[in-house]
Order: structure tokens, then C-alpha cells, then sequence
């Protein structure tokens, strides 16, 4: 089951409602959803499928959107969520690898040398270069200018929607909707 909200921020702060999913096939029908809601202005769209992953997505006015998704191996198991990250990390398996890699799940802090573990003229494994994080992916910085920091969106889990407006300052707004 899934949740979707709407968060539009307009001249008078924001405006919050539910959504339905039912008619949206492809990222460019979520987009179109988000754009009627609020002419120009950003709109951010959460979907959460049962406390399993959550993805946002932020448009404003004609820009392509930002998006992020809290668990991508997860998410990949559900429609819209597979719609979010393949958008993501794309189809295709070499977009795949490069989207992988620049992730930096190695363990190691920026900086650090990564310790080789076998030879470097091993060919990567075809299965493991297809297969999805069970990770966050997309953009960190999506709310970052809107109150809600790289860090704080990462630690987000359960109740993300709320803990997300609480940083917007749309809290009361949607809770008129819940």
C-alpha cells in the first residue's frame, strides 16, 4: 500500500494534500501531477510504500526533477518506486555501474585509499553490476536548501513525512490532510 503527498509552496507558505497515484505511469505523469498543484512554484512530492521506502520528488516549474529514495533495493520491488529508481540509475547495466560507483559504498571516508582486493584487470561480476543498493541513491541535497540537511534525510526511517515537513515548517499543513 501506498501513501503520496503533495507539499506546494506558495506565496502564502505551504499547502499540503493527499494524492492518487492511480493515473501516474511514468515519471513525466508525476511531474505533470505536481506542476497543476502549484504553478511555478516547488512542489515536493513523498511517496512511502508501508514504512519499507520513501522517495521524494522535487520539481519547480519546467526543470527537470530531483528525486531521492530512501532504499533504492526496496523501492525497486514496487512500481513506483521501480519508476524512481530506474530514473535514478537508468536502464541501461553500464549507467548502472557508473551510478553504483559514484555512491562511494566502498566504506572508506572521502580521501581514504581504497585497499585493492584482487587484481585490477578482473572483470567486474555481470550479476553484482545489475543489481540494485539496498541503499539510498539520488539527490541528498533535494531539501538541503529548504531546511532539511544530507545528514538528517539520511538517518530518516519510519514517519519520514512528517519528521521532512517538521524541517519544511509544513507540519500543521499536513496534518490537516493525514
Amino acid at each position: 500500500m501506498y501513501f503520496a503527498a503533495l507539499l506546494a509552496r506558495t506565496e502564502d507558505g505551504w499547502e499540503a494534500s493527499d494524492t492518487e497515484l492511480d493515473d501516474v505511469e511514468s515519471l513525466s505523469d508525476l511531474a505533470e501531477l505536481a506542476r497543476e498543484a502549484s504553478d511555478d512554484d516547488t512542489v515536493i512530492v513523498f511517496i512511502e510504500q508501508e514504512d519499507a521506502w520513501f522517495g521524494i520528488v522535487r520539481i519547480e516549474g519546467e526543470e527537470d526533477p530531483r528525486i531521492y529514495v530512501s532504499d533504492a533495493a526496496a523501492a525497486a520491488r514496487s512500481s513506483y518506486g521501480e519508476m524512481l529508481t530506474r530514473e535514478i540509475l537508468g536502464d541501461d547495466p553500464d549507467d548502472l555501474v557508473d551510478a553504483l560507483e559514484s555512491l562511494d559504498l566502498d566504506g572508506t571516508e572521502d580521501g581514504e585509499p581504497v585497499e585493492a582486493a584482487g587484481d585490477e584487470d578482473d572483470e567486474a561480476d555481470p550479476v553484482a553490476a545489475e543489481a540494485v543498493p539496498a541503499a539510498p541513491v539520488g539527490d541528498r541535497l533535494i531539501l538541503a536548501d529548504l531546511g532539511l540537511a544530507p545528514a538528517d534525510l539520511l538517518a530518516l526511517e519510519t514517519d519520514a513525512l512528517s519528521e521532512i515537513a517538521d524541517a519544511l515548517g509544513a507540519a500543521e499543513v499536513l496534518e490537516a490532510v493525514r
